[in-house]
């Protein structure tokens, strides 16, 4: 017996890093998973890991889950999601707002087209999904919308900047994660009298993934400044499950909100250390 028996669970960016490893703990927990991305197979992406792993991994373990190739930039194929969902497992009962397009480029070489894609896949396509999972969850008067955000909201703060960092392209990014963790809040407060949770978490340390790793965020799981992508599902899955008064409206870290509800002992990182205490919208 697992606390999403009998759940429908939508999971995107589901083939690799931090969905693929919320789509299986979930599984495991007993939700029927809807794994959503565009890579369906090996190599149709530059990047290890396909929807076709993650779902074999979760059934090989005994879990249930479906593969769904996506564009979620497209909003006929987030219609198309939600449609094939339903056939396959009936109306949504927790959706996982995880898929993320980043490119490190600074605002005055930042090409347009890849600017409007990026808020696209990062802002415009959680709002259009929470639209869709909403029609079901309000009819069911229960439903929980979990967001995936990034340290990168948190922001360089107020000038003088003496030492700009390398990586300093991340301006888009940070934008649209600052806005997606305004959207889960105000989105909370909506839905609340429909008994529905909104939710948004961050890692309080890198995750090494393969995408943060191409980057050069960190250099793999042994990075010492990282955090196993185990910590952000549990963060997912206890947010997504707690009662509605106890997490609505969070805008919290993976270890932060692990250490907060006992399902850690230690914790370190953004939201725990002195340091590091997160975005404005974690301190309300």
């Amino acid at each position: 017996m697992g606390i999403l028996d009998g759940k429908t669970v939508v999971v995107t960016g589901a083939s690799r890093g931090i969905g693929a490893e919320i789509a299986r703990i979930f599984a495991k927990e007993g939700g029927k998973v809807v794994c959503a991305a565009r890579t369906l197979k090996e190599g149709d992406h530059p990047l290890e890991g396909s929807l076709q792993k993650t779902v074999s991994d979760i059934n090989e373990a005994g879990g249930e889950a479906k593969p769904v190739a996506v564009n979620i930039s497209l909003p006929e194929d987030c219609e198309r999601l939600f449609a094939e969902t339903h056939e396959l497992y009936g109306k949504v009962d927790v959706l996982v707002n995880n898929a993320a397009l980043t490119y490190f480029i600074p605002v005055r070489d930042y090409p347009v087209n890849r600017w409007m894609r990026s808020w696209a896949v990062n802002f415009h396509a959680p709002f259009l999904l929470s639209q869709l999972a909403l029609e079901d969850m309000i009819s069911a008067g229960s439903g929980s919308i979990v967001n995936i955000s990034s340290g990168a909201a948190i922001g360089p703060g107020r000038g003088p900047y003496p030492n700009v960092p390398p990586n300093s392209g991340g301006t888009c990014y940070g934008a649209e994660k600052a806005a997606l963790e305004r959207f889960t809040q105000g989105l909370a407060q909506e839905v609340y009298g429909d008994g529905i949770s909104v939710t948004c978490v961050s890692p309080s340390q890198v995750v090494p993934t393969p995408g943060t790793v191409f980057h050069n965020l960190v250099t793999g799981m042994d990075d010492p400044r990282g955090e196993h992508p185990e910590l952000m599902a549990k963060a997912a899955l206890l947010l997504a499950t707690e009662p509605l008064d106890k997490v609505t409206g969070r805008v919290t870290y993976s270890q932060q909100i692990l250490k907060e509800f006992g399902w850690v002992n230690e914790a370190k990182g953004t939201g725990v250390d002195q340091d590091r205490v997160g975005s404005g919208y974690s301190q309300v």
